[in-house]
């Protein structure tokens, strides 16, 4: 189409449309799709040994993915996918929490535990989660010897990390964690919003499964 045709078209739809209600052009409501829509940047932290895998103002990213589904956990977990993140549908889930997220995820611990999965945290989120009735495993963190949350990631025992630091410049244990957890392909969240979905999308993935469908599928029938 040459920059003239276009010009005369856009014209055309101009005059076709003054005069007219929003009823009258059939633009009476929002238009809303019959299925979830998950983006997921991709970070290059394993390009740079020693970074601590924590996004930050100044972070870009290398590429971005999509997860589609008409359900919302089975669309995390596809953009998990590709982003590289392999979910766990079973082990151990450790927690590593700030006080303010605290009672957050007290549910979300109930809910990791009501899957079967096993409950692992450091000392004050356990005594915290010990206090609502949780079984926990408590963790040393590194300084306060062996074995201690990088032993534990080494002997499989942790599949998923749950980590909210409490600022930019984290302690030294709070890096070795999330470090830990990249080097060792498991998959983990800074966010207790973040780990909610995360649990979403594995209870999805144990009462369904993961279908491919094109995007025309997706898209038929939207705005009828």
């Amino acid at each position: 189409m040459s920059k003239a045709t276009g010009v005369s078209l856009a014209k055309l739809a101009t005059k076709v449309m003054l005069g007219r209600t929003l009823a009258e052009l059939g633009f009476t409501k929002e238009i809303e799709p019959p299925y979830f829509a998950v983006k997921e940047s991709v970070f290059p932290f394993r390009r740079f040994p020693g970074v601590d895998p924590m996004l930050g103002p100044e972070m870009r990213s290398t590429g971005e993915v999509m997860g589609l589904d008409t359900d919302f956990g089975l669309a995390f977990a596809k953009s998990q996918l590709a982003a590289g993140q392999i979910l766990p549908l079973a082990g151990g889930v450790l927690f590593s929490l700030k006080d303010p997220d605290k009672a957050a995820a007290l549910r979300l611990a109930q809910g990791f535990a009501e899957e079967g999965f096993n409950l692992y945290a450091t000392a004050g989120t356990a005594t915290y989660l010990r206090k609502h009735g949780l079984a926990v495993t408590k963790v040393h963190k590194i300084r306060e010897g062996r074995p201690h949350i990088i032993d534990c990631v080494k002997n499989q025992e942790i599949h998923l990390l749950v980590n909210t630091p409490e600022g930019r410049y984290t302690p030294a244990d709070s890096y070795s964690i999330r470090r830990a957890a990249l080097e060792y392909n498991i998959p983990y969240t800074t966010t207790v919003a973040a780990a909610r979905a995360t649990l979403d999308a594995i209870k999805a993935m144990k009462r369904g499964k993961l279908e491919v469908k094109s995007l025309q599928e997706y898209h038929e029938g939207v705005g009828k």
